[in-house]
């Protein structure tokens, strides 16, 4: 009960600063019940006395703001919710999309302090010189120092340092974002297939790697590994002796970055080349790999001298599995080969489609998404656009929200933005074809048929190898079974105690959440209908 009332607290109170900013987190036109149709007539008060600080002042800003004041949790929650255009509505999602991971940087003391109590001793000990931040997030900031190495020479490197407390503000904001989904998922059973809970588990997870920089070195380290033989994509060196869980060091990249379109211009870079390399790197380390950056917008990016994408900062990463990327590119390619019985049977073998809708039907709607794009100039073929079609028809298919490709359709959206800011005539679909092309044959055709086939023998081989244990505990289930068939399942006098009272208590506080979850919704008023 206290947790409840502790959430609604906090709900209530982002529900203001997004209120007074004049901010509405419905998209026009929805229904409202008559319970927040009452708690809006009582926001507009703030409605009211906001407005006259915020005239010609753009919506967007205007939200940009009112998330940023919230703090990290509330800026990554915004991120996310940006790639949910069937949630929220596409209008807010185009809005959210341009939220940028900013803060005021902390204070060089605090930087000095993280640094010594992670690596022992005195900073100088590790950095020869330590500048100020350069830049600072959500989560971190980052400085620019120098390293002496047992030769002498000078290494410049670029080191992360979290900001202080930020897993404690993370995992309180959490938890009120779980006591919203639950709410929402209970009381209003369309949203259920929707899974906002899943949202928030999948920013839970991804934030609690990015708070260990030990993992983000990591994944610097595997994905180096990855793309070692690409010849026009590369990763930092990782500096693992300054590296802990809170301070990360990594080599200084001395390049332009693609968020700089003047520098980029004035340096000669081949703008076309650079930007389908941005596009196929990241459909390469999806498909190819299984495991991409999933923060590749223009400020992570950079061109170095030798005319290279270099990337930084992954401490958001996503992996997709075989069977997920074989959905992908399956999808790509039938949509480019205008093969759309084949991209309509992908969907029902992943299970991504209900199985009573018939394929036909389903081809003929992904035949209504594809073949707009046939015949249309490059430039007015979107693939965030395509991702809103094949979410209009989630709720007519009755597809569920797959977690797992929440990442992947985020950074889709963002790395198209960055290639066609590189270059506009971009075709999308050219530029992922020979990808998705080289997955089917890798992985489809006859060497991939083989490599399958050999996996198959080695897990036949090990089933073998455990068949005496599986036999043994088949024996054992068998009698305990039995004995259960003639016995019957008995419990103790103790434990059928226990279960009553734990029965009684569930109802009292069932009885008790239901009056917390009213007032919660009606609080959540003042973000969803303010404005």
């Amino acid at each position: 009960m206290a947790g409840a009332i502790t959430n609604s607290l906090r709900l209530a109170k982002a529900g203001l600063v997004l209120a007074q900013h004049g901010v509405r987190f419905v998209p026009a036109g929805m229904p409202v019940p008559p319970p927040l149709r009452i708690a809006r007539a009582l926001t507009a008060p703030i409605r009211w006395i906001s407005a006259p600080f915020h005239a010609g002042e753009p919506r967007q800003q205007r939200l940009a703001n009112a998330i940023t004041s919230l703090g990290p949790s509330y800026i990554k929650l915004g991120q996310f919710l940006a790639t949910r255009a069937d949630v929220i509505g596409p209008e807010l999602a185009g809005e959210l999309s341009m939220l940028q991971d900013s803060l005021p940087p902390f204070p060089m003391a605090e930087a000095r302090r993280a640094v010594e109590e992670s690596l022992g001793g005195r900073l100088e000990d590790h950095f020869a010189e330590f500048g100020p931040p350069v830049a600072a997030a959500s989560i971190a900031q980052v400085h620019k120092a120098v390293v002496i190495d047992a030769d002498g020479s000078r290494r410049e490197v670029a080191v992360k340092i979290l900001r202080p407390n930020v897993e404690k503000q993370f995992r309180r904001d959490l938890d009120s974002f779980y006591f919203a989904t639950h709410l929402i998922e209970r009381w209003h059973a369309p949203s259920r297939r929707l899974k906002p809970s899943a949202v928030v588990d999948t920013l839970k997870r991804s934030t609690e790697l990015e708070m260990d920089l030990r993992l983000e070195a990591a994944a610097m380290s595997e994905m180096a590994e990855n793309a070692a033989a690409d010849e026009d994509f590369r990763v930092p060196q990782v500096d693992w002796k300054r590296t802990a869980r809170r301070v990360l060091t990594v080599e200084w990249i001395d390049g332009i970055k693609l968020s700089d379109a003047g520098a980029i211009a004035a340096s000669g870079i081949d703008r076309k080349a650079l930007g389908l390399t941005v596009m196929r790197s990241f459909l390469k380390h999806a498909m190819r790999d299984g495991f991409f950056h999933a923060d590749m917008h223009q400020g992570n990016l950079f061109a170095d001298q030798g005319g290279r994408l270099v990337a930084v900062d992954f401490g958001i990463m996503g992996r997709l599995g075989h069977k997920e990327r074989r959905f992908l590119a399956e999808i790509l390619h039938g949509l480019i080969t205008r093969d759309y019985r084949r991209a309509a049977e992908v969907h029902f073998w992943a299970g991504y489609v209900p199985p009573h809708h018939p394929v036909e039907v389903f081809a003929q709607a992904l035949r209504a998404i594809g073949e707009p794009i046939h015949g249309r100039t490059a430039e007015d073929i979107s693939m965030a656009d395509l991702l809103g079609q094949l979410f209009a028809y989630t709720e007519v298919f009755d597809m569920q929200t797959r977690p797992e490709l929440i990442l992947l359709q985020k950074t889709m959206v963002v790395v198209e933005g960055v290639a066609r800011g590189l270059d506009p005539e971009l075709n999308m679909w050219v530029a992922a074809e020979p990808v998705a092309k080289a997955w089917i044959e890798d992985n489809l055709g006859p060497i991939g048929r083989l490599r399958e086939a050999g996996e198959g023998a080695s897990t036949i081989g090990k089933i073998l190898a455990d068949l005496p244990a599986l036999l043994t505990q088949a024996q054992q289930s068998a009698v305990a079974l039995n004995d259960m068939a003639r016995d019957g399942l008995r419990l103790d006098d103790e434990t059928m105690r226990r279960l009553a009272q734990e029965r009684a208590r569930q109802a009292r506080w069932t009885q008790a959440a239901i009056w917390v979850g009213a007032v919660s919704l009606a609080i959540l008023a003042l973000a969803q209908f303010a404005g």
